[in-house]
This record gives structure tokens, sequence and C-alpha cells, in this order.
């Protein structure tokens, strides 16, 4: 799927719904949408009754929500999304101050597509919700992708290479860390700009460990070197454990595209809206 096909999947004038119980919050929220994605019809909502006359006034393309609403609560908005005809697959993006807990503890539910941390800031949040009405490519950001199944790596260079990506495909582990020890060492000419890993990869090292060497023996913050990890795990606790040892995020498998290039993308333009630049020497 070439990236002007993923962005037809969406309509031409996307509409995003904003519910919030605080009028300052939804405000701030929709002003900054409406700045950053010109042609995006956005309609506020302080609450689940109101979301769900919107609902049945049209179809929307996204929708975030605030954990906690005046009536309920994000997730039974959620469940309205979904349960609404036509309404299935529209991702439903939660924005709490403890999104990041949400996140590590797994709280999950079939209705939530993502939790948004509210402390990364309100343009952060549009560079997130751009993802999905407006995908836009990072030509020549290099990806490093850790799979050992070389049928599965095959197809999702593909996804990632459609987006304009610079994607160094490696089997293991060790691989890895020799590309990342000659970039630190000033090695090569190329920077790694997100690293991509299965969780379950031949040799001794898995993804995990990946994930914490490269936070700790490296030394590379979240901001500055993304990881997301792709898993077939369901089992809530380990997620949880990956997220706990410096995940960015995680990937669900199988891959859905849409969603693993929104995540990418996403850790790329946020990493590079904070600087993203210095490395430790």
């Amino acid at each position: 799927m070439a990236s002007h096909e993923l962005k037809h999947l969406i309509s031409d004038a996307p509409r995003v719904m904003v519910a919030d119980g605080s009028k300052l919050v939804r405000k701030l929220i929709v002003d900054v949408l409406k700045r950053e994605l010109p042609g995006v019809q956005v309609v506020g909502c302080s609450s689940i009754a109101e979301a769900r006359a919107a609902l049945e006034a049209g179809a929307v393309d996204l929708v975030t929500t605030a954990l906690s609403l005046p009536d309920g609560d994000g997730l039974e908005l959620a469940r309205s999304v979904r349960e609404a005809a036509g309404q299935a697959y529209v991702p439903v993006i939660v924005v709490s101050g403890d999104a990041q807990q949400h996140l590590v503890e797994r709280r999950f539910t079939e209705y939530v597509t993502d939790y948004f941390d509210k402390s990364l800031g309100h343009e952060a949040l549009a560079e997130f919700i751009r993802g999905y009405v407006q995908p836009q490519a990072i030509p020549g950001a290099v990806v490093l992708y850790i799979e050992d199944s070389r049928v599965v790596a095959e197809a999702t260079k593909r996804m990632l290479e459609r987006q304009q990506l610079d994607v160094i495909h490696v089997l293991t582990a060790e691989e890895a860390f020799g590309l990342l020890t000659a970039e630190s060492l000033g090695r090569t000419e190329r920077r790694i700009d997100l690293v991509l890993t299965d969780v379950t990869l031949k040799g001794e090292l898995s993804g995990r460990d990946v994930v914490e060497r490269i936070r700790i023996d490296f030394g590379y913050g979240k901001r500055h070197l993304p990881v997301l990890v792709m898993t077939g795990d369901a089992n809530r606790r380990n997620q949880s454990e990956l997220l706990h040892a410096g995940a960015n995020d995680l990937v669900q498998k199988p891959i859905e595209e849409r969603l693993l290039v929104t995540k990418v993308l996403f850790q790329l333009r946020l990493a590079r809206l904070d600087g993203g630049g210095a490395r430790p020497e």
C-alpha cells in the first residue's frame, strides 16, 4: 500500500472528534488541530452523550477522548464508537495525564487503539493525529530493523520503504549492536533514527535485550533513539516488562500496516520535535 493509497483510506476532509469535559482543554486541542491540520473538520464534545449525538450525525475518522468524562469514561465512549454503524475501525486515542502508566500496565481494551500522554503537549498530539489522518513521510530517516525471518522482514520492509524510510535489516541482535557501536564511534556516515525489533530472535539475545542494552549500555534515551518492539505475545505482564525495559511502544503481530506506519512515523516526528539530536558521547 503506497503512501498515497494510505491517504485514500481516509476521506479528503477527515473528521476528528475531540471529547473532553474541560472546555479549556477541548479548545486548546481543537485550536491546535485546526492550525496544524488544515482542512480537518474538528468536532468538540464535552460528554459521552454529546459524542454519541455527533456520531449519529455523521462518521468520524478519528476520536480522541479524555479518560474521564462527566457522564462516564473514555473507554465507554470508545465502545460506543465501535458499536456505531460503520465505525468499527476508527482509531480511538485516549488522551490522559497518566497515559504512560496505562501503557506500562497494558490497560488497553479492544475498543482503544492507543493512549497518548498529555504531558507531551498539544503540538505533539497534533503530530500524532496527523499520522492517522494525513500520513506524511520522513524521507531518508533510517530504521534499524531486527527480524530473523526473512519472509516477515521482506514484507515489513516494504511497508516501511513505501513511506520513503531507509531500512537496514539485520537478522540478529548481535549484528544490530555492531552497527550501533560503529555509529557511536563515528565509523559510519548514516545515523540510525529508530530501532524496530521483533521480541523473539535467533541467537542468545532477545528483543528485550536489545531494548535494555540501547537504554543502559549505549545510554540512549527514548527521544534520542526510539525503540519499537513487535510482539505476538498477548500476555500483558510480558508486554509491560518490555515497556519497563525502555521500549517506546509495542506493535502487535500480525502486523497491520497502517498502525505500524503510524507508530514509526510518530516516534520519528516526536524525536525531531524534541530536538532529538544529541546522543551521549
